[in-house]
């Protein structure tokens, strides 16, 4: 466990490993592991069981829900808002500007990425600044993604286009008369005006 310090929230209840480096005023779930030589910024907030692999920073006010999986090598800057079960591939990027110069000073001018519940960004995958990652979308590895994305999307490339769609488990649906069955869960997905949606039982 790292040294007990009187200023991090829940310490009793969370892992961090003693090379990690929790600063001040950052909020910690109960059952959350942050891992070798990650850092954790002031007023970032993680929620419960998040797993927060080796060399992660999490930058001020970036906010993660339940249950998020951060692999290694992972930079989250401040604008970035992960929902619950939201999966970080190892080495992918994040972005907050869209115009960066090392001379010009833009700390105000962050622009936010929110990924929505259940979304998984693959290795490598980079996610330009002021998009939106739709519920349970998948984008692959080394994708670039320049635009948002839609709720069960598969986007692959750079940039990345949308290829198909995934169910909630991962699987790509194959849809047949606008109707496709994820073959893990037997959930049935429905594709009405080119967006997908799960079909209410």
């Amino acid at each position: 466990m790292a040294e007990k310090q009187k200023w991090a929230i829940n310490m009793e209840t969370y892992f961090a490993h003693k090379t990690a480096v929790i600063d001040e005023g950052c909020e910690i779930g109960i059952g959350t592991k942050i891992w070798h030589f990650s850092h954790i910024m002031p007023n970032s907030k993680i929620g419960k069981n998040c797993n927060i692999g080796q060399n992660v920073v999490i930058s001020p006010n970036v906010v993660l829900g339940k249950n998020v999986k951060v692999q290694n090598n992972v930079s989250i800057y401040t604008g970035v808002i992960c929902e619950d079960d939201v999966f970080l591939g190892p080495s992918m990027v994040f972005t907050n500007i869209s115009n960066p110069r090392s001379a010009i000073i833009r700390r105000d001018s962050y622009e936010p990425t929110l990924v929505r519940r259940g979304a998984s960004l693959g290795a490598n995958a980079t996610i330009i600044c002021g998009n939106e990652i739709g519920e349970f979308a998948l984008i692959g590895a080394g994708s670039v993604v320049t635009k948002m994305v839609k709720p069960y999307a598969l986007i692959v490339g750079n940039p990345g286009k949308q290829i198909g769609w995934v169910s909630e488990y991962g699987h790509t649906l194959k849809f047949k008369n606008g109707v496709a069955v994820c073959p893990e869960s037997s959930q049935e997905y429905q594709l009405v005006n080119n967006d997908c949606f799960l079909k209410k039982s």
